[in-house]
């Protein structure tokens, strides 16, 4: 259930303390007199492996959760909203007035002033009830205008649109919304009520990317302390200033974000490995000195030293190495050049149309994300594209040799509940992935005896890994991915992003997990308006290019290929920024296509209004370097990406060159040709790697630019 608390004007903005706190569920132990503090502005991400204690911690500092020992140490005044994973739903109101019920004192005194005002117009009331009822007007609308009352409805606006909630859903019944969109209401309210402690948990899993951008931005102005649990790796760096990884029954803090974390705590752990070595060592040290001199009268006193000394120790606790996974596609013939065609295609349901006029080319070796707001048509370009919904009107080619899977968004009601968790990957896979099955079922978080239980008695998030897990198995050159992120943690997700990186094929992916997509994409296509618009390159070009577009107003519905940035940046004259320059503005032009000259008026989270020029200057200073920094860091990311597949290519073309100077050799001996149906396989095969090299060599040289223009 949702806890939340209208924030009172004037709350305390001092610490929590963690004081002692102790946590555990029979023998289990999460958390053992745990010592911890927040500041008021901080915004902490909790991290950890699965199932150490994270929605537990957050369930506590919400009240909703008994403490086994310690204490959790916050001002009485102070107010706490927390979002919860799922299980929310709501009822009994229109979505207007459940976003507006976040402002219920506000909406109580702006009542008492209406009455009010008919009170004084009344000329019968008695000349002193009248003063006194002046001065409670006066009083009641100063605290009104003090506590920002007259911003309700712009401010319950732009978070509503921020989540994606539109002009015709305002006046909706709440109970008609899906479990989704369930999940955007409660966190529009508590958004709405700007408590002094936000606790978040998966707040982004049911959001797409549009709106995980606006609540980036959100989170980022937030005047108040910030708890998330998250699986987005890039909201985890655009929105956290520490990280709290919850593990070995203690909270660590890592200043910075979460690329930041992942470097410093794998020093750490080296660090701690090492320590735990070297006790070891000096352990057995201690130990063979005892054994060796127990029975001797000479070295008794020196023999009682150690064994006192060894009882003083303090085991070092070193986590178990997680472990890493890497793992490649089964082999697959290769698919012709052309994969997929759609041909003036027409989708609709019922009188909802999805697409008008829809013709699209999906080549070999491309790599394609989806993107739209939730009820695009996403889902259901991929299932045309598939093959599984037939369109209405118009074509759809298959091209030579393709051999496709298709992963979509319901995939892991489709297992077998009667079968193992291992005989949902034995069965189908080829004979030589069999040994890999256990190595792939612990990657997806399946180990010992869990290998053994039915599928029918996993959790939602279970069966998804688990159909992810069998994915891999199958051997296919055309993947076609509706959602695979989700109910993923980070270690799973790497595995599958790794093996992704990895695959050779074809790509069309759908995912609202921006790191997958600048990790995965060449190509970007934009689905909505029953069209699909392609922009060449990765998420971030195509946040620019659509930045631009609506900068210069070309918004027309007959656009299909938007053009790829210039790798020079643009001068500051123009008013855009490209991506590498790009900042929140770019966002905000392309979530609500004003143009560079127009001023948006948006309200500051918590009834806070805007300051001075003179004033923000240094707030601008202070974003623009945290703007830069994390450019810097994508960049970093996108380089080592980028240079990744530069080294698999030159590879693969490598291998092609010494097999084309093998038949070669082979066809430069005149004896070879008495054999015509080998000479001609031969010479079928030299001209296809000939086209191959030819095509490896066009990607390297792409990749190559990219590189350049990424400096």
């Amino acid at each position: 259930m949702l806890r939340s608390e209208v924030a009172r004007h004037g709350a305390a903005r001092s610490m929590i303390q963690l004081s002692g706190l102790t946590k555990a569920y029979g023998d289990r132990v999460l958390l053992d007199g745990v010592t911890w503090q927040l500041g008021d502005r901080d915004r902490v991400a909790l991290c950890g492996p699965n199932g150490s204690g994270k929605t537990t911690l957050l369930k506590m500092l919400a009240g909703l959760e008994d403490l086994d020992a310690g204490a959790i140490v916050k001002p009485s005044a102070m107010t706490v909203g927390y979002l919860p994973q799922d299980g929310l739903t709501h009822g009994g109101r229109t979505l207007l007035a459940e976003a507006q019920s976040a402002f219920q004192g506000l909406i109580d005194l702006k009542a008492e002033l209406h009455a009010l005002e008919e009170r004084l117009g009344d000329a019968a009331v008695p000349e002193d009830e009248h003063e006194r009822m002046l001065v409670r007007y006066a009083e009641a609308q100063e605290e009104f205008r003090r506590r920002d009352g007259y911003a309700i409805d712009l401010k319950v606006n732009h978070v509503l649109r921020g989540l994606g909630f539109g002009e015709d859903d305002l006046e909706k019944p709440t109970e008609t919304f899906s479990g989704g969109w369930q999940m955007r209401i409660a966190l529009s309210r508590l958004l709405l009520s700007g408590p002094d402690l936000l606790l978040l948990d998966e707040p982004t899993n049911h959001l797409d990317l549009e709106a995980r951008n606006w609540l980036e931005e959100f989170l980022v102005d937030y005047p108040h302390a910030v708890i998330l649990v998250s699986h987005d790796r890039y909201f985890l760096d655009t929105v956290s200033t520490r990280i709290a990884e919850l593990n070995l029954r203690t909270l660590t803090d890592y200043p910075g974000n979460y690329t930041d974390y992942l470097r410093e705590s794998q020093a750490r752990m080296d660090r701690l490995r090492q320590a735990k070595k070297e006790q070891d060592e000096e352990i057995a040290r201690v130990r063979l000195f005892i054994d060796r001199f127990r029975y001797k009268a000479t070295k008794a006193a020196q023999v009682q030293s150690r064994v006192k000394a060894l009882e003083k120790i303090v085991p070092i606790d070193v986590p178990p190495a997680r472990k890493r996974v890497r793992f490649t596609f089964p082999a697959c013939a290769k698919s012709g050049r052309t994969v997929l065609r759609l041909e003036h295609v027409r989708k609709a349901y019922g009188d909802t149309v999805v697409f008008r006029d829809l013709s699209l080319l999906l080549e070999r070796g491309d790599r394609v994300a989806l993107i739209g707001p939730n009820g695009a048509g996403k889902s259901t370009l991929m299932r045309m594209l598939s093959g599984v919904d037939p369109p209405d009107r118009g074509t759809r080619e298959e091209g030579h040799q393709v051999v496709m899977q298709y992963f979509a968004q319901d995939e892991a009601t489709r297992l077998d509940p009667t079968r193992t968790v291992y005989e949902t990957l034995a069965d189908g896979s080829p004979t030589n992935m069999v040994p890999m099955i256990r190595t792939i079922l612990g990657g997806f978080l399946f180990e010992g005896d869990d290998v053994h239980k039915k599928a029918g008695v996993l959790s939602g998030g279970e069966r998804t890994r688990l159909a992810v897990a069998r994915m891999l198995l199958r051997p296919s050159n055309t993947l076609l991915l509706d959602e695979p992120t989700n109910h993923l943690d980070l270690d799973s997700k790497d595995v599958l992003l790794e093996a992704l990186e990895d695959f050779g094929g074809t790509l069309i992916l759908v995912s609202h997990d921006r790191y997958f997509i600048d990790r995965l994409a060449t190509k970007v296509i934009e689905v909505g308006n029953g069209e699909a618009l392609v922009y060449p390159g990765g998420y971030e070009e195509f946040r620019w290019s659509k930045a631009e577009r609506a900068r210069g107003g070309n918004g027309g519905g007959t656009v299909r290929t938007v053009v790829r940035p210039p790798a020079a940046p643009v001068s500051k004259g123009s008013g855009a920024q490209p991506p590498q320059a790009r900042g929140h503005s770019g966002a905000a032009a392309g979530g609500n296509g004003q143009t560079s000259g127009q001023a948006a008026v948006v309200p500051k989270p918590g009834g806070i209004t805007a300051a001075p020029a003179e004033a923000a200057a240094g707030a601008r200073e202070r974003e623009e370097k945290k703007r830069l920094e994390a450019e810097a860091r994508r960049r970093k990311r996108a380089a080592d990406a980028l240079q990744a597949r530069v080294t698999d290519i030159e590879a693969r073309i490598a291998q092609r060159e010494g097999e084309m100077k093998r038949l070669e050799a082979e066809l430069s001996n005149p004896d070879f040709y008495a054999d015509k149906d080998a000479s001609r396989q031969a010479a079928d095969r030299h001209q296809a790697l000939m086209w191959d090299l030819g095509d490896l060599m066009h990607q390297w040289e792409e990749l190559q630019q990219q590189l350049q223009d990424l400096g």
